[in-house]
């Protein structure tokens, strides 16, 4: 039985292979090649096609990640700057809070009862500034590649000035002439600058501090300290206007020192008078203190600490200030070469844009459209001049000098250029000075008068700023012509209190510049007229009113005549 069945499988299995042979035979013949042809062609199509959007991919990939990157950068310095803003701010109102907090609240009726117990609720020195390791605006800046381009365009513009002499010079004399003449006569007498120098600041390290330590060391046991105060005072204010005021004041009238040798003296006999201030005032507190302490250790500092104070670029005496662990030797390299640059770039605005201007102006009548053009035509060397001077002075010579002492506090000054007041650039445009006048006139004058004299203390810091501004424009130049006494007092304090801290928006930072560009236009156009005049227009026998009345005034009146 399984044998018949095995037999019939067999039989239908041939039939069916015949069947499919005769389909074969009657299918018509298909082009195998083409067929594999087409195939491969799909194949390659779809892979390059793989291979075209693979690459697409993988370029728009890396270019975003690249535009992250920039702006990761961007936003991290942006908000390193912020931040450093914000903690600068933090730390300032914490310590107005701690040195307001240090002293209870007093009643008016009290204020004027016991003016001696508000006097002796003084805040104590610890509760002034405070200093912090930071860096200068600038160098943060200047990492941004935006603003390093405003830095190259003023290199550039340097580099212009430079060829237009050189080139005028060829035309005029046939030659190069490089020999900076007037730079020359700047900086004449160097070695009376130098050794002016050299007292003042050995007197200054020698007799504050030995002043202040005998007087320190002995007044606790002293048994009659008010005489022993007034004693050791009286010295000191001795040292102060004759030692550091009257004698270097002396020295540059009697050796006739040109401009920039007579700044140099003026400029380091207040800064001097200024640390010396800041030594005393700051430890004189400490002494009063340790008298009425059981403490056996008098506390006077070490003359090493002052003698770094010295030299340190702050007017605020610390027994300690925050340190960098080293020296960056290429960086202090870099800024005293961008002084020197900076002196350069000075010099070519004076021959380029102000002596052909002010040379023969003096020669001309007088007339208000002379004067007009004339302080219109200042405004751009003006305002050259205020930038060289608050770059080389406030970012690079202070920056080197505190690189070489490792002197990690760097905020000499804030954007003052986004000011959109007159009091926040007061505040903003030197931060040296401003601390020493806001801790050591204003504050001071708070507290022996009241708070209730806040206007007044505001006014007594306008006019002890303005005096000194005026003392040493005058010595420096040679005469005496009160215009920056005048834009100060008048227009600065109108300013102060019409351009508060209220005003906001972009208006008014347009309002400040304008201002300003107009005041160094006014600055420099007058100062100039003046400085030609008395070299033009001599007075043989000079009497008081000559050296008070502006000789730009009468200078046309005689060559008229």
């Amino acid at each position: 039985m399984w044998l018949l069945r095995l037999r019939m499988s067999d039989e239908e299995g041939r039939v069916l292979r015949s069947r499919r042979s005769n389909y074969k035979a009657f299918v018509p013949p298909v082009n195998e090649d083409a067929v594999r042809r087409a195939e491969d062609n799909r194949a390659v199509k779809a892979a390059s096609n793989g291979l075209l959007n693979l690459e697409h991919v993988i370029n728009r990939k890396v270019e975003l990640r690249r535009k992250a990157e920039l702006l990761k950068s961007e936003l991290v310095k942006d908000v390193d700057i912020h931040f450093n803003e914000f903690v600068n701010n933090f730390i300032e109102e914490c310590t107005v809070l701690e040195s307001t907090s240090a002293t209870p609240p007093l009643h008016s009726e009290n204020l004027e009862k016991d003016g001696h117990k508000v006097r002796g609720l003084r805040p104590p020195p610890e509760h002034g500034k405070l200093f912090v390791s930071r860096r200068s605006l600038l160098d943060e800046l200047f990492e941004v590649n935006h603003i390093r381009t405003i830095y190259h365009m003023f290199i550039a513009l340097l580099i212009l000035f430079i060829l237009s002499t050189l080139v005028v010079d060829c035309i005029d004399e046939g030659r190069l002439v490089l020999e900076f003449d007037l730079l020359v006569y700047a900086f004449g007498n160097i070695p009376i600058v130098i050794s002016t120098w050299l007292c003042m600041f050995l007197t200054t390290l020698i007799i504050p501090y030995g002043l202040f330590s005998t007087w320190a060391r002995g007044y606790r046991a002293s048994s009659h300290r008010n005489i022993r105060c007034l004693f050791f005072g009286f010295f000191y204010m001795m040292f102060q206007m004759l030692g550091l005021g009257f004698i270097p004041t002396y020295i540059v009238i009697q050796y006739n020192l040109p401009p920039a040798s007579r700044f140099i003296i003026i400029l380091e006999q207040v800064r001097l008078i200024m640390k010396a201030h800041s030594f005393v005032r700051e430890n004189v507190p400490r002494v009063f203190t340790f008298t009425k302490e059981k403490t056996s250790i008098v506390p006077v500092p070490q003359v090493t600490q002052y003698l770094y104070f010295l030299f340190a670029p702050t007017l605020i005496y610390r027994d300690n200030y925050p340190r960098n662990p080293s020296i960056r030797w290429g960086y202090v390299a870099t800024k005293f070469s961008q002084v020197m640059g900076c002196l350069f770039y000075a010099y070519y605005v004076f021959v380029r844009l102000c002596i052909p201007l002010f040379r023969n102006i003096s020669q001309e009548p007088f007339s208000l459209r002379v004067l007009v053009l004339c302080i219109f035509n200042s405004i751009l060397p003006g305002v050259l001049i205020l930038f060289l001077a608050f770059f080389a002075f406030l970012h690079c010579w202070l920056n080197a000098f505190a690189e070489m002492l490792r002197f990690a506090d760097r905020m000499f000054y804030k954007d003052w250029w986004n000011s959109t007041s007159f009091a926040n650039y007061y505040r903003t445009w030197n931060v040296v000075v401003h601390d020493w006048l806001y801790y050591y006139a204003y504050r001071d004058f708070l507290w022996f008068f009241g708070r209730k004299f806040k206007a007044a203390a505001m006014l007594s810091v306008f006019t002890v700023s303005a005096v000194v501004h005026e003392y040493a424009l005058a010595i420096c130049f040679g005469f005496f012509y009160p215009v920056l006494f005048i834009l100060f007092m008048c227009f600065g304090m109108l300013f102060n209190f019409i351009l508060h801290d209220r005003r906001k928006g972009p208006i008014w930072n347009v309002i400040m510049w304008t201002s300003l560009f107009l005041g160094q236009g006014v600055l420099l156009c007058l100062y100039s007229q003046e400085w030609y005049a008395q070299r033009q227009c001599p007075v043989n026998n000079p009497t008081f009113l000559d050296f008070v009345k502006p000789r730009s005034w009468t200078c046309r009146l005689h060559f008229e005549n």
